[in-house]
């Protein structure tokens, strides 16, 4: 948007793209934030380098759980392996929640199936409120239909935060347009024909499916069977029943059909010769189609 006088717009105008409204702190504070509940507080800032970072930072100062930042745009925002990305500002949805699965006895071993837990929540929030059809790249991805093409619409980060915590951060596009985008393989909620491209209910819905996963999850100390986490987040994986090729630290190749998600989160790859093998996120550098 341009002022009448033919000077650039500042970019710290929160009006300065009419398509892309910011969000109202007060009303999501009011609607997501009870007693009962998970999350603790919520703060909405205009800008920030990385939301998972400044979050990790406010644990160590002792953030109680349940704690969310969210930021209308990063300017260093990384994903897994410390990948860079950027967005235009109000574009998305760029967030991290803290939580401390310890503080309900769920086994440390546990927690590595929180970013998995958090891709559930945002596909089952997602489909409920957005319309659309979502499916899950295993470890970390959220993928939608564009031109009858998968493109990666999110993606997930979960770190450590102190002995007790663990921050995860979500990325979400959800206005970004044809000419945005960073690269061919991404797209975004509106170029999926999702129904709702508004932030905010799109915010609420994916908070509140995440606070009652992650509360079935913890009644369940963190048991991935017991609380239906395994079987939900498997029947939305993309990645199963497909020949992939995972390529491992040492420049060691993986081919095979990923046959299943275990029990520790971990993806099992079948090769041809029948042997099947399990590995972690961390053990990753690429997960691409074979």
């Amino acid at each position: 948007m341009t002022p009448r006088d033919g000077s650039e717009a500042h970019d710290d105008n929160r009006w300065s793209d009419l398509d892309r409204p910011p969000l109202g702190e007060t009303g999501l504070r009011r609607s997501l934030l009870r007693g009962d509940g998970l999350w603790s507080s919520l703060e909405v800032v205009p800008r920030t380098g990385s939301t998972n970072t400044d979050l990790v930072a406010r644990a160590a100062a002792g953030a109680a759980e349940g704690a969310v930042l969210i930021a209308e745009e990063q300017s260093a925002a990384r994903g897994r392996l410390d990948r860079r990305w950027s967005a235009p500002a109000r574009s998305g949805l760029f967030f991290s929640v803290l939580l401390k699965p310890g503080e309900h006895e769920v086994p440390v071993a546990r927690w590595g199936w929180l970013p998995l837990l958090a891709g559930v929540a945002l596909a089952t929030g997602l489909s409920a409120t957005a319309g659309v059809d979502t499916a899950l790249k295993w470890p970390n991805d959220l993928l939608v239909t564009v031109d009858g093409e998968e493109r990666k619409a999110a993606g997930i980060l979960a770190e450590r935060a102190g002995a007790d915590g663990i921050v995860v951060g979500i990325g979400l596009n959800v206005s970004l347009r044809a000419t945005e985008l960073p690269v061919p393989t991404a797209g975004s909620l509106a170029l999926a024909g999702a129904k709702v491209t508004d932030r905010e209910p799109l915010l609420r819905g994916v908070l509140r499916s995440f606070e009652r996963w992650y509360q079935e999850w913890c009644a369940a100390q963190g048991d991935p069977g017991l609380s239906g986490l395994q079987e939900t987040y498997a029947a939305g994986c993309a990645t199963l029943g497909r020949q992939v090729r995972a390529q491992l630290p040492g420049d060691r190749d993986l081919v095979g059909e990923a046959v299943a998600v275990d029990g520790d989160g971990r993806l099992v790859i079948a090769g041809a010769d029948g042997a099947r093998e399990a590995v972690g996120a961390g053990d990753i550098v690429h997960l691409r189609p074979a």
